[in-house]
């Protein structure tokens, strides 16, 4: 393995063989809030696109992070293997490789021809990481979702298990957008158990739970919530007391709904409506479903929703970030636009990745938010720049810092192409270290060389000082609020892929 310093954005270069599947990949001391690439697509077969990740999703546990994402991502759907990104040390040091027994691609090989949706989870009580991800099978009739599975691992992200199966789609059934979390609060009674949610396409994006009490290695056979609700992309989120509340998209991306458990996920509620969703199309063939929410939790267990929405932006023009919460699942407060600029600027902000400070809550909670953002809305594929953007609050959502630009700018030509638009990922995440900081692992990419990409996945900490900085952008009440009645309508969302 050869590790270089190269490009304008600062990222490592990591030149990997192919039939590398393991690298420990060790950072020198870094001025903060320096980039670090974290891994690289080795894969080289024909059907997908190298060197191409996109995807990621993190979860923390006091210095440890660990991310997945897909590698060698498809055109049609999926890729060619999902990848990981673990450091113990918070940021320090990464260790990165690919999950084994999953794909055909996997070394040692498994049964799926490709993977997609990978989320991660970690269960407190058997000291148990997961990583989620859905395998897929290529059939005459395209790219299907055979069933979801859940990868292991016993010693902090560094090695994991062949995936064990939660639920295999039989007959003409299909699966997409899997998540997984765990209750790791030791005050519920159900402490220790975990949810992994997804839906059906082929039942209208049917919403389904599967439960674990044993670290994942066995899973209750498949519920849905009450009245058999239509979704996607759920995230189980639990609370102290025990409650796990799903939050998600309704099947046509118009708005955000959410259900809940109260026995451990044996029984789920009917799924009520958090909100409406009135979205601006994000700008030049760039992948993105803008009703997928971002859900995390505090220490009182008031559950934060995010999503993109343009309600607050004159004419929908462009997107905000919006963010409802509850303290009970079943009564949300009105939506509110997080200001990360003013709305009469011309950015359009997407794909929010939020994570909740589960020591605190209330007045004093801290939260973190990664995403995604064009300065200008009205580009073109040739003219867009893309950008990652931070800001946090330390007052529960009340006020929020000045936005702090992370990476960019990326030129969408640079990105996977998919069936749905250039990719780099369908959500993304930020987690919480250690010592205050945020870690956030995204998608960047530079201009391909003739037919091989160059996207990859970065990690970068914004030190706690940039978290929790004094420069406060106050929510501003009573702005005016846009619906369909003003004469816009709601897009229709697109057929997607895994």
């Amino acid at each position: 393995m050869m590790i270089e310093e190269r490009g304008r954005r600062g990222k490592l270069a990591i030149t990997l063989a192919p039939v590398v599947v393991l690298a420990l990949v060790t950072l020198q001391a870094r001025e903060a809030g320096a980039l670090v690439q974290v891994s690289r697509d080795p894969y080289g077969n024909s059907e997908c696109q190298h060197a191409t990740q996109v995807e990621p999703d993190t979860f923390s546990s006091g210095s440890t992070v660990v991310a997945a994402f897909q590698s060698g991502r498809c055109f049609d759907g999926g890729a060619s293997n999902i990848g990981f990104a673990t450091t113990q040390d918070g940021g320090l040091t990464w260790t990165s490789g690919f999950l084994p027994s999953l794909t055909v691609h996997s070394d040692p090989p498994g049964p799926y021809d490709r993977a997609t949706d990978p989320t991660v989870a970690y269960d407190a009580a058997h000291g148990v990481w997961m990583i989620s991800s859905l395998g897929l099978s290529v059939t005459r009739s395209g790219v299907v979702g055979a069933a979801v599975v859940i990868s292991r691992s016993v010693d902090g992200g560094l090695t994991w298990s062949a995936p064990i199966v939660v639920s295999v789609a039989t007959g003409n059934t299909q699966y997409d957008k899997n998540w997984t979390a765990c209750d790791n609060w030791p005050s519920s009674p159900f402490y220790g158990s975990c949810h992994t949610s997804w839906d059906d396409p082929s039942q209208g994006d049917k919403l389904f739970v599967s439960t674990s009490s044993d670290g994942g290695l066995s899973w209750s056979p498949k519920t849905s919530p009450g009245g058999n609700a239509t979704g996607l992309g759920g995230i189980p989120v639990a609370q102290p007391a025990g409650v796990v509340i799903v939050p998600a998209s309704n099947a046509v991306g118009t708005a955000i709904i959410a259900f809940q458990s109260t026995n451990g996920g044996a029984t789920w509620t009917q799924a009520r409506r958090v909100a409406t969703v009135i979205a601006h199309t994000v700008a030049s063939d760039l992948r993105v479903f803008a009703a997928l929410p971002s859900a995390d939790v505090d220490a009182a267990g008031k559950v934060y929703v995010v999503w993109s929405d343009c309600r607050f932006r004159l004419g929908c023009a462009s997107n905000d970030l919006v963010m409802s919460t509850s303290t009970d699942g079943l009564n949300w407060t009105p939506v509110v636009r997080i200001p990360i600029d003013p709305t009469i600027s011309s950015a359009d902000h997407f794909l929010p990745g939020l994570a909740v400070d589960h020591a605190t809550s209330g007045g004093a909670a801290q939260l973190a938010l990664t995403y995604y953002f064009y300065p200008d809305a009205n580009c073109t594929e040739t003219t867009c720049q893309l950008f990652v953007g931070f800001v946090s609050s330390a007052d529960g959502g009340a006020t929020w810092t000045a936005p702090r630009t992370l990476a960019g700018p990326v030129s969408l030509t640079s990105l996977a192409d998919t069936s749905e638009g250039r990719m780099v990922g369908d959500y993304m995440s930020t987690s919480l270290v250690d010592g205050g900081g945020a870690l956030g692992v995204f998608a960047l990419a530079d201009p391909p060389a003739g037919s091989v990409f160059d996207e990859a996945m970065f990690a970068e900490i914004v030190p706690p000082a940039a978290v929790a900085e004094a420069e406060w952008r106050r929510v501003q009440p009573g702005e005016p609020v846009l619906s369909t009645r003003s004469g816009r309508a709601i897009p229709e969302q697109p057929l997607r892929t895994p």
